[in-house]
């Protein structure tokens, strides 16, 4: 702890803070506020409670960028889940679909001014929203391995308002601030409400989508309130897919059991999404108060998966190959030679005398050899007679997550006010797979499996205590001080027993588990746990009329990997009336979450090859990850620097400018696939991992590189009269360039290319809101700049995502003062990314499936909302 003080006090003495611009958030619908006719600075004194343990700060007076978006923002958009709404409304908050990638289909990871999805503290009310089960083992690059909150869960009708502060908070908040926090606050209204009904479809004509949505404000007595917000949906898959090529070649060589697409790149199905919140808070007397709030909200979700060619399949087709000198050199070449096709012996004393050298040619369904020796032999099975045109399996799962806050908050005498609570929260993800098989149990297999469950649970219990002391500056010293303890647990529950089992037919080279997603073992299943404590102490002032100075210190000790000291410096300075600058110098941390130290999971991926494998996620700690450089995980650490500059003019103009650079290093996340050798797979196989034959790859989570983030955003915002009514302009501009700055052998070339350029270094957005009497129009146009892609971490690149434009359009109409209709389309002109010319048939994918605009094309929709 000591070493740690002495290297931040040396940091804040050689860098004059910076805290980057307090701004109005725009990315995209205009403030929903009403505007006042002179448009004037009054529009933006909405306050924001996160950024600063003082008295709540106006968006004028934060020391912080700050956006703060309401609830109105949220409702003017044509996205409907919570990820994707952020997206629209903050102009560094980048979100890719995620098609055919594992647990990130029913979890999109997120990204905030450049990092990973869990380098964003997630609060609700204030209180640190606890992390969800699901680890993105496949992220995009970017978010490889991230553990984040699931922020999806949150319905739009329950807010009140959404704070996202865009500077490194770890002082004020703990671990996970280093790109910046989001706060959700809830509506707390005693009264009235509103029930919305939406559909949309996507211009192809699928991906129809169902929503329902309602809040209700009640009176909790005569001195509380009970505000409760649900939102249920539905959603139908999409496919933006071509033929693959190989399949193409089994439909030309008369293989009718192919479907066409073999492979669906596209939005998953939502069978079904559950969101319940509840807000509630009472006055026990003048100076106190009770709170309480939580939620329960559940999500199923099924997504398309790999398809497996029925002749060359590795565990179910693949028999190997016949070696041949095709070219009559010869010499037997690379790549030259017969694939045979995997035969089982079902009589178990290998009796059955089972060919082994088929060669399937064009068709094997057609050679004579596997219909008389195989098809119709009853000792000898292949898959080819379950499944004789391949497979494609179906992934998804059950999310569940709930919360309970509840505490009091007051104040003491000599203006002390405190505020003390216990959160509890859980997320839990349980794994579905169908279509598939587990190779092993030959012609006894079943079709659907249940792979596994993973919890994480959190508790915490936070005292925080604050108090102004009058010591001659301009205003008051607010200090703040407080404890907070926290608790958490990441439990993994094996899968059904078929998922894993290894059946008889595992010792003649058929894979072991659920094909796609094997099973966790019962032997790989537990629980660990962690806690930690924290002391903080927070102090801001103005120290003249138009100078402010605030500094945080925070302490945290973790029973897993010891203490750590953070601290942050930042002001505001009032140069001009109309003109203020602000900075911040910060030292942040992310502790290694327990998922990523302990979780064991297994993916089908493609390996460095190019070919499709099964690649073995193992713990840091695991022997088989030690003898491939795995180490035990440490925090990650930033120093972050943010300077801005916010203008404040008389016409109603306010313009933000933030520029933010944040070096981190220690990240974590996986190492590119290790390739496994026949030693290696012995040695598993000696832990008692039995079904390690199946790993043709490892990975593991490891702190092996560094990066430089640095960006800027700017915000504009302005409202005039015109054409008989009321129009709100807004600008957001944000431009982000991440340099990876050292590198391990176990983070590949193109996975630090993909870290580099694969979210768009420009976006921005530009946006109309215009009212007049009962009607509404919205327009948006988006831009999202060129990016890089792997394709399907494959090592396929495509050297370039083309820059794209879209926009959104929206015309709302209110028949009578409760009742308004909204008809609205996002990506209105249906544009698309770059296609996949060169690479398309190689998974069938049509369009780059990371690219920032998506690849399903335009969305139109139809929105009506009563409020009572």
């Amino acid at each position: 702890m000591n070493t740690s003080l002495s290297l931040l006090t040396k940091n804040v003495r050689g860098v004059l803070a910076a805290s980057a611009a307090f701004s109005v958030m725009a990315t995209a619908p205009v403030y929903a506020q009403e505007a006042e006719e002179s448009a004037k600075a009054e529009d933006y004194e909405q306050i924001a409670v996160v950024g600063s343990r003082a008295a709540p700060r106006s968006v004028a007076d934060s020391a912080v960028p700050i956006d703060i978006i309401s609830d109105e923002e949220f409702k003017q958009q044509g996205a409907t889940d919570m990820v994707s709404m952020m997206q629209t409304v903050v102009p560094s908050f980048n979100v890719n679909d995620q098609p055919i990638n594992d647990a990130s289909t029913l979890v999109r990871p997120a990204n905030l001014r450049g990092m990973a999805s869990d380098h964003t503290l997630v609060l609700v009310n204030g209180k640190r929203r606890h992390r969800s089960a699901v680890i993105t083992f496949l992220g995009g690059g970017l978010s490889d391995g991230a553990q984040g909150p699931d922020i999806s869960v949150i319905p739009a009708a329950a807010l009140k308002q959404v704070e996202v502060l865009r500077d490194g908070a770890a002082a004020q908040y703990g671990s996970d601030a280093i790109a910046g926090v989001i706060n959700f606050v809830l509506n707390d209204a005693s009264e009235g409400g509103t029930f919305e009904a939406r559909y949309g479809s996507y211009y192809e004509g699928d991906g129809d989508m169902i929503q329902l949505s309602g809040n209700v404000g009640l009176p909790l007595s005569d001195k509380g309130f009970l505000n409760l917000s649900a939102e249920y949906r539905t959603a139908d898959d999409t496919s933006r897919s071509v033929q693959r090529d190989d399949a193409a070649e089994l439909v030309a060589a008369g293989n009718t059991f192919v479907a066409d697409p073999a492979q669906i790149w596209g939005s998953p199905e939502i069978k079904h999404d559950i969101k319940l919140f509840a807000n509630a808070g009472l006055e026990l007397s003048d100076t106190s108060e009770a709170y309480i709030f939580g939620n329960f909200a559940e999500r199923e979700v099924e997504g398309g998966f790999y398809f497996r060619n029925p002749h060359n399949r590795g565990g179910v087709n693949d028999g190997g190959i016949d070696p041949a000198d095709r070219n009559g050199d010869g010499v037997i070449e690379e790549g030259e030679g017969f694939q045979l096709l995997l035969v089982g012996d079902l009589t178990g004393d290998m009796s059955g005398n089972c060919p082994t050298d088929i060669r399937v040619g064009d068709n094997v369904l057609t050679n004579p050899r596997y219909i008389n020796e195989v098809a119709n032999n009853p000792d000898c099975f292949a898959f080819n007679e379950m499944l004789p045109g391949g497979f494609t399996p179906r992934f998804g799962g059950t999310v569940t997550d709930m919360s309970l806050v509840f505490g009091t908050k007051g104040e003491l005498d000599n203006d002390i006010t405190y505020d003390v609570s216990l959160n509890l929260g859980q997320n839990e993800v349980d794994f579905a797979i169908s279509n598939t098989i587990n190779p092993s149990l030959g012609p006894e297999t079943p079709t659907s499996f249940s792979p596994g469950r993973y919890t994480q649970s959190e508790q915490t219990l936070d005292i925080d205590f604050t108090k102004p002391f009058d010591v001659g500056l301009y205003e008051p010293l607010f200090v703040a001080t407080g404890f907070q303890y926290r608790n958490e647990s990441y439990e993994s529950v094996a899968g059904d027993t078929a998922s894993y089992e290894i059946g008889p037919l595992a010792t003649q080279g058929f894979g072991i588990g659920s094909n796609g997603f094997p099973g966790l073992a019962a032997n790989s299943q537990g629980r660990v746990s962690r806690n930690n404590i924290a002391l903080y102490i927070d102090a801001e002032a103005y120290i003249t009329e138009n100078f402010m100075l605030a500094g945080a210190l925070r302490y945290e000790d973790f029973s897993d990997f010891g203490d750590t000291t953070k601290g942050k410096i930042a002001f505001r300075w009032q140069a001009l009336e109309n003109i203020a600058f602000r900075g911040a110098f910060s030292t942040g941390f992310k502790a290694p979450t327990l998922g990523q130290s302990n979780v064991r999971n297994v993916t089908t991926a493609f390996g460095t090859g190019g070919e499709l494998i099964d690649r073995a996620t193992l713990p840091p700690t695991d022997p088989v990850s030690q003898l491939k450089g795995g180490e035990q995980l440490t925090p990650e650490e930033s120093e972050s620097i943010t300077f801005g500059v916010v203008a404040d003019f008389d016409n109603g103009l306010f313009i933000t400018a933030d520029y933010y650079n944040i070096e981190l290093t220690d990240r974590i996340s996986t190492a590119s696939g290790i390739e496994l050798t026949d030693e290696d797979i012995a040695a598993l196989l000696a832990q008692g991992i039995n079904d390690a034959s199946s790993f043709q790859e490892i990975s593991f989570f490891t702190n092996d590189f560094d990066t430089t983030t640095e960006g800027v955003d700017v915000v504009a915002n302005y409202a005039m009269e015109m054409m008989g009514g009321e129009t709100k302009f807004s600008l957001a501009y944000n431009w982000t360039s991440t340099e990876v700055d050292r590198a391990s052998e176990n983070i590949s070339d193109f996975r630090i290319r993909m870290l580099e350029d694969n979210l768009p270094a420009v976006r921005y957005s530009a946006t109309a809101n215009h009212t007049n009497g009962d009607w509404r129009f919205l327009a948006r146009l988006n831009y999202y700049g060129s990016i890089f892609e792997d394709h399907l971490d494959s090592a396929l690149p495509i050297d370039k995502v083309g820059s794209e434009f879209t926009v959104d359009l929206e015309v709302a109409y209110n028949f009578t003062e409760e009742f308004t209709v909204t008809v609205g389309a996002k990506n209105a002109f249906d544009e698309y990314p770059d296609e996949n010319t060169q690479y398309a048939g190689i998974a069938g994918s049509l369009y780059p499936t990371t690219s920032p605009i998506g690849i399903n094309g335009g969305f139109y929709y139809l929105r009506g909302v009563y409020t009572f």
